[in-house]
């Protein structure tokens, strides 16, 4: 008997297939009426030795009667069946098949069975591939979607449905810019174009997905697509695989927006750049607008004041838009938040405050109604707050805003924003910190510093002091113009290596210390000995005190000493750059001066140079840092300095100005120090000089010298004193010297006496008994000067003192 064809449609892949099947034909008593050859490959009997036989004596193994015979009533219950079964083969085998049963009721009312059977693991693959595609499509969370070549919707699973809130049978002919807004169907659409022209897949391309029916709401999905094609490579379309991402993007980028925080907050050791980075990374990846206010007492590097009612002031203030600023408060105010308001609930219980519908806050209340208003209008809708906490002190709050972003705040900006200000927190704690101590140590160093250059007869000064900026510390860069004698001043720019306080104090140090040696008017020379002394005894004595500490490792020193009597300068340096000098007619020279050996150094000699200097002449002094601000070279510093001296003729002040213009960024790496001085001379009339023998009328041969140039000076009220002075000293030199004595007044400011020997004995005061007959000579002249003093030379000594002399009394001359 031939086996009926089949009424209902085949798939290709179909197991059960009646051109692929092992098929055969049951009458309704269970004899075989129809065998095909599928049958006969797949079980090994032949038509003939089936034909006619009942199946459950050939086919059914004893052993599998209960289960078949189960399968059997289901399928006659049903009309048909499909399952695995255990049959028998020729052999005897037991083997398990696919089977599908159908009833076939013939034109005379009979009813057959249709039996299409296929090896077991065929159906299973072929019912896990048709159950694999019916997930795709009924149950899936992935969406899927089946598009012709013109991009139309051919079918949809469930999942994609959902994006459009339609049944999925209603989106055939379709296109995705139906239910997805134009841009980011633009975007979808280029994507998949490309896909059907090259054929390369796309693969897991994540983009922005905002749908008609709620544009306001921005999604994020990441989108595969491949091409279909037929055997004969004939293009079918394009399935896209569609899921959504926007829980996973989020925080992936809250993650990034950690990783960014970390490496752009707490840059700078400033408090408020410190806090202008956090409002910068907020917004506009977390808020449209963020605000930070710190307590008064951190923005001025001073502890956190605890109390509940102290004032904020608003630090920094960032905003997606120009519309938000004018509604809050600008940096610099001031302000005291009422206590409903979040930022003061914020600050008096140390923790964040979450708002995520504006409308219905208590908030509102502790505004100003116009600014209400306004903040209403622009469409302000949700706020976070989140306190500034650091080392267990409240520091402020930062406050962000939403009205741009349709979307509420939630529990992950929450948390996103805590990380954000726990970051920034400990940022602007160590910037306080670092101001605090910043504080401190320039306020030792402007101690330490002259405050004011005393004016000098000798010369016109002007003077520059420019600190390094803050992150690299105070330095240990100074200058000083010290008085001497004779109306002669010294001239003094150091510099301490290193930064930092123990830097100003080294120089605090080494200042006083010139100031004790200008005194002793050693020459400069000496001087610079006796500090290269003093900087090896400090290191040693830190060294063995202190460990911790930055040790003293050297100090620079130039040292110059201007005479205005005899219009010269003697100058020394310990490793400084030498001094520029600018002669009236406007030419600049750095002259090479012996350099010696920075101070610390110890055991190497120092080398004093003296010249001549022209009344009008110009003598700068400065630190390194001067030249090295912008990390030039050297020649082009030194050029540019050339040019800035040019013109001797302008001020002092105009001067410095022009060097610091030429040479100077605004915040220089290092401490600058700039002396520049103008050189006067005396006239010969204010001089007055002699020689007198070691004989014992010297004496009054200088009284009468001495009283003869001031009748010239019109001083004669003053002769009986400074005869008497004259002669003390005249006295003393002829005593305790083996030579002849000089004897020279100087008119200026003061009537300076100055008697030379060429004794090197030190006089000293003393108080002379009632019995004595001398003794009281200094103790005289101490009386009757201002001041008076000993500086030693190389073949002796000269004392001096000094008178004031009447305003009216002191004319004459250039000085």
């Amino acid at each position: 008997m031939d086996t009926p064809v089949a009424t209902f449609s085949e798939s290709p892949d179909d197991p059960f297939a009646v051109r692929r099947s092992a098929s055969a034909v049951l009458d309704d008593t269970g004899r075989v009426v129809g065998w095909s050859e599928g049958a006969e490959a797949l079980l090994g009997y032949s038509p003939e030795e089936v034909l006619g036989r009942a199946a459950r004596d050939l086919l059914l193994d004893p052993r599998d009667e209960d289960v078949v015979m189960a399968a059997v009533a289901a399928c006659v219950s049903a009309g048909g069946w499909f399952g695995v079964i255990p049959v028998r083969d020729r052999g005897g085998e037991r083997i398990e098949v696919g089977c599908r049963a159908r009833a076939v009721v013939r034109p005379d009312s009979r009813v057959e069975w249709f039996l299409a059977s296929a090896p077991a693991e065929q159906v299973i693959q072929w019912e896990t591939d048709r159950s694999v595609l019916d997930g795709m499509f009924r149950r899936s969370p992935i969406g899927l979607a089946v598009l012709a070549p013109d991009l139309s919707l051919l079918r949809v699973n469930r999942a994609i449905a959902r994006f459009g809130g339609l049944p999925a049978e209603y989106y055939r002919g379709m296109r995705t810019g139906d239910f997805v807004v134009d841009r980011d169907t633009a975007l979808v659409e280029s994507g998949l174009r490309r896909v059907l022209e090259t054929g390369e897949p796309l693969i897991f391309t994540e983009q922005p997905c905002h749908l008609r029916h709620d544009p306001h709401t921005e999604m994020f999905v990441s989108v595969s697509a491949f091409r279909m094609q037929d055997a004969s490579g004939r293009i079918l379309g394009v399935t896209e695989l569609v899921e959504d991402v926007t829980d996973r993007y989020r925080a992936r980028r809250r993650l990034a927006l950690l990783n960014e925080a970390g490496a752009r907050i707490g840059t700078t050791l400033d408090v408020e750049a410190t806090a202008r980075e956090l409002a910068e990374v907020a917004v506009p990846d977390l808020a449209d607008c963020a605000s930070v206010d710190l307590l008064e007492s951190v923005t001025r590097g001073e502890e956190p004041d605890q109390e509940p009612s102290a004032s904020l002031c608003r630090t920094a203030v960032r905003s997606v838009s120009p519309e938000a600023p004018p509604v809050m408060f600008p940096v610099g105010h001031t302000m005291h938040f009422p206590p409903e308001a979040p930022q003061a609930r914020c600050l008096a219980e140390r923790r964040p405050v979450l708002e995520p519908v504006l409308e219905f806050s208590p908030a509102w209340s502790s505004l100003d109604p116009a600014k209400v208003e306004r903040v209403r209008e622009l469409g302000v809708h949700s706020l976070i707050v989140v306190p500034l906490v650091a080392r267990g002190l409240v520091l402020g709050v930062v406050s962000l805003w939403r009205w741009r972003r349709p979307e509420p705040f939630e529990e992950d900006d929450l948390t996103l924003a805590e990380e954000f200000a726990a970051r920034a927190a400990v940022s602007i704690d160590n910037a306080r910190r670092y101001t605090q101590q910043q504080q401190a140590a320039v306020a030792l160093q402007r101690s330490l510093l002259p405050r004011e250059v005393p004016e000098h007869h000798a010369v016109e000064i002007a003077r520059r002091y420019r600190p390094a900026d803050t992150t690299a510390g105070v330095g240990g860069d100074w200058f000083d113009v010290i008085p001497l004698s004779g109306l002669r001043v010294a001239l003094v720019v150091g510099d301490v290596v290193g930064h930092g306080i123990h830097a100003a104090a080294t120089m605090g140090r080494l200042r006083t210390a010139v100031h004790t040696l200008a005194n002793l008017d050693l020459p400069p020379d000496e001087v610079l000995s006796h500090l290269d002394d003093l900087v090896d005894r400090l290191a040693a004595e830190q060294e063995a005190t202190d460990e911790n500490s930055p040790q003293i490792v050297g100090a620079t020193c130039l040292y110059a000493v201007c005479d205005p009597v005899h219009g010269r300068c003697a100058l020394a340096r310990a490793g400084h750059p030498p001094p520029a000098v600018v002669t009236p007619d406007g030419r600049v020279d750095f002259p090479d001066l012996p350099a010696g050996p920075p101070l610390g150094l110890g055991g190497l000699p120092f080398e004093a140079t003296e010249w001549e200097l022209p009344e009008g002449s110009l003598l700068v002094l400065y630190t390194d840092g001067l030249l090295s601000a912008w990390r030039r070279d050297l020649d082009e510093g030194l050029a540019l300095f050339r040019g800035a001296l040019s013109d001797p003729a302008r001020s002092l002040e105009d001067i410095c100005k022009a060097v610091e213009d030429a040479l100077l960024p605004e915040s220089p790496r290092d401490d600058i120090a700039l002396l520049a001085a103008r050189t006067r001379c005396l006239a010969e009339h204010q001089v007055a000089t002699w020689e007198l023998p070691a004989e014992p009328t010297a004496a009054a041969e200088a009284r009468k010298l001495a009283a003869a140039q001031l009748h010239d000076w019109g001083l004669d009220d003053m002769a009986l004193t400074t005869e008497l002075i004259v002669s003390e000293l005249i006295t003393n030199a002829y005593r305790y010297s083996s030579g002849p004595a000089t004897l020279r007044l100087i008119r200026n400011h003061h009537l300076i006496c100055e008697v030379s020997d060429t004794s090197s004995t030190s006089p000293h005061l003393r108080h002379a008994a009632t019995t004595d007959e001398g003794g009281r000579g200094l103790f005289l002249i101490a009386q009757l000067t201002a001041r008076w003093g000993t500086r030693y030379v190389r073949n002796g000594k000269t004392i001096w003192a000094e008178q004031p002399l009447e305003p009216a009394s002191t004319g004459g001359g250039s000085a």
